[in-house]
């Protein structure tokens, strides 16, 4: 006997003795008060809803609307085989009653009916199905019992349920006088109490499996927000998909930045290291508080970036293979650099590379036992050697004695080693910025490649780079091939045109395993339907959606998403200058307090 048993018993039939256990009495509520439409189980009210009328075609997944309600439902589903010859003998009595009033009706003149056909044909299908053993028939039962606080609350929850299923020809009704047998029934107990059944053989009963519940969460990874289906938490390991990659599109001011370094905070709790390419200087205030560095780049910063570094070779690599992958990405830089490239400056490009690097005796075979490497300006020199070069070594001189002096000529003075680092390149001219990004992409690949850890490389206005052949194509092989290395790759972009316009948009987006999209412009949004494949609802929430909401995409399943922060969090990662004047001004009078 269950507790609800013994307490039903105990209070309907005063007289009996029921044994009731400490445990059942620690458990039990206070009191249960059954009425004809509800059960009141001592503060909190129930009522348990049956599917009586089933349509003729019942869609997949017609039970997801119910499942993913924002409220608390307990669902019991019955199946109870029936006898198959019991059920061959009525449905060959209702066909032969069927055919009976068909010849009737032909005898009498009238048309044919349709409606008489088509059960006909139903029932001669099913007694075939059933007779071959391919099918079988059963008594379905599903109930639902809904909780609240008042009969007002219980009635807008059955009204939901209602609209949602009889938009699919579904119709339920409330077990009125028999809410004892409905509660029960729907506890996890196995006791069809309410015994409510629809006929139905296998293939329709089988429309309400899968459940399709609008669920990210899993044992492992980090919060990434509440799911605005259902309030559940998103929380999930990107480390857990085919690709660490992911993607973000959003127009200004609507909450990518925020979301991103939330994801950056809580990932730096789990170990991972992070790397940020910072177009402006939006990181600075998230990495200091954690301890990280804040590379400056520019032409009058003091931190250099030499291109000529070269990677070491890994366990499983040959340094042969890693010089001339390390060739190609520094062909992709001086193409940014140099603006158009002929062919045959192509090829005088490529054999300046070789060498130069023959200059500090770096060749294929040989990496000098890791000693001093070329800078820009041995390169220019040897381009400036080369016949047909000239116009080339022109060009590159701005970068080694002219304007932009300084910026590449230099050795590396840039350390990777701390579990956070931001290279800010706000200071930078537009002209540069590409070759920036490119520069700071290429040296943290090279380092990623050396020693394999879980690490996140984010690139901000990832769209600077796509402006370019070059860069596009580089940044696509480091999406293509970070998962190796144990490395995800997030591309934010806030300027979508423009990064679908490159060739290499596309590609990045279905090497993204995770893919964020939140508030858009109109100009942008269609790009963005034809691209994820949206519906017009999703690209209307995408237009009007709130700051910090939007659809976040895993895998294969897709949710609509609110990111959540905690008041600590939020002072950490805030972009709002309101708050960070606010946060400063808190800074210097505690100073001055301290001070005192």
């Amino acid at each position: 006997m269950s507790i609800l048993d013994t307490i039903f018993k105990k209070k309907t039939d005063a007289l009996a003795e029921a044994p009731v256990s400490v445990l059942d009495d620690q458990l039990a509520p206070s009191a249960i008060s059954i009425n004809s439409n509800s059960v009141q189980i001592g503060e909190k009210m129930a009522r348990t809803l049956f599917v009586s009328t089933l349509p003729r075609y019942l869609n997949t997944n017609w039970f997801s609307p119910v499942i993913n309600l924002d409220r608390i439902i307990d669902v019991a589903i019955y199946f109870h085989p029936a006898d198959s010859g019991a059920v061959l003998k009525k449905l060959r009595d209702k066909l032969a009653r069927l055919q009976a009033q068909a010849i009737e009706e032909a005898n009498q003149g009238k048309v044919r009916n349709p409606i008489l056909d088509t059960a006909i044909g139903d029932i001669e299908s099913l007694r075939d199905q059933i007779q071959q053993g391919t099918d079988r028939f059963f008594e379905f039962g599903v109930y639902i019992t809904v909780y609240g606080q008042s009969e007002k609350e219980l009635e807008e929850v059955e009204q939901k349920i209602r609209q949602a299923l009889e938009a699919q020809l579904i119709y339920v009704k409330p077990a009125t006088f028999r809410m004892k047998e409905g509660l029960l029934s729907t506890l996890p107990l196995d006791n069809d109490l309410l015994d409510a059944h629809n006929s139905l053989n296998t293939e329709p009963i089988s429309s309400i499996f899968p459940f399709v519940s609008y669920d990210l969460t899993s044992d492992n990874g980090i919060l990434y927000g509440i799911n605005t289906h259902n309030n559940s938490l998103v929380l999930f390991d990107r480390f857990s998909l085919e690709n660490y990659n992911s993607v973000v599109f959003a127009k200004s001011g609507a909450g990518k930045s925020y979301t991103i370094k939330l994801e950056i905070l809580r990932s730096l709790m789990m170990g991972t290291e992070i790397f940020v390419i910072d177009p402006e200087d939006e990181y600075r205030h998230l990495s200091d508080t954690v301890g990280g560095s804040t590379v400056k780049i520019s032409i009058s910063s003091d931190s250099h970036l030499n291109p000529f570094d070269i990677p070491e070779a890994g366990e499983s690599e040959n340094f042969k293979d890693i010089f001339r992958a390390h060739t190609l990405d520094l062909t992709g830089l001086f193409k940014l650099m140099l603006g158009e490239v002929t062919p045959e400056e192509g090829s005088l490009l490529d054999e300046a590379l070789i060498q130069t690097y023959a200059l500090k005796d770096i060749t294929s075979e040989n990496n000098n036992g890791g000693g001093e490497v070329p800078l820009l300006s041995d390169f220019q020199n040897i381009l400036e050697g080369l016949a047909g070069a000239e116009s080339m070594a022109i060009r590159i001189r701005k970068y080694t004695e002219g304007t932009f002096a300084g910026f590449l000529n230099r050795p590396t003075n840039v350390s990777l080693n701390n579990k956070m680092v931001v290279f800010s390149i706000r200071d930078m001219e537009d002209e540069l910025r590409p070759i920036a990004m490119y520069l700071i992409l290429n040296y943290i690949w090279t380092k990623v490649r050396t020693n394999i850890k879980k690490r996140i490389l984010v690139v901000d206005e990832a769209w600077w780079l796509l402006k370019y052949e070059a860069g596009g194509a580089f940044l696509f092989n480091v999406a293509k091939r970070a998962r190796k290395y144990f490395l995800g790759l997030t591309t934010i972009s806030q300027d979508v045109p423009d990064f679908f316009a490159s060739p290499y948009g596309k590609p990045i987006v279905t090497n993204s395993s995770i893919q964020m999209l939140m508030k858009q412009s109109t100009a942008s949004i269609d790009t963005i339907q034809q691209t994820f494949n949206l519906t017009d609802a999703e690209k209307f929430f995408l237009l009007e959606s709130a700051v910090g909401h939007g659809l976040f995409f895993a895998g294969m399943n897709h949710v609509g998403i609110r990111v959540v922060a905690s008041y600590t969090e939020d002072q950490i990662i805030t972009s709002d200058p309101r708050q960070l004047l606010e946060i400063e001004k808190a800074k210097k009078d505690f100073a001055s307090e301290q001070n005192r």
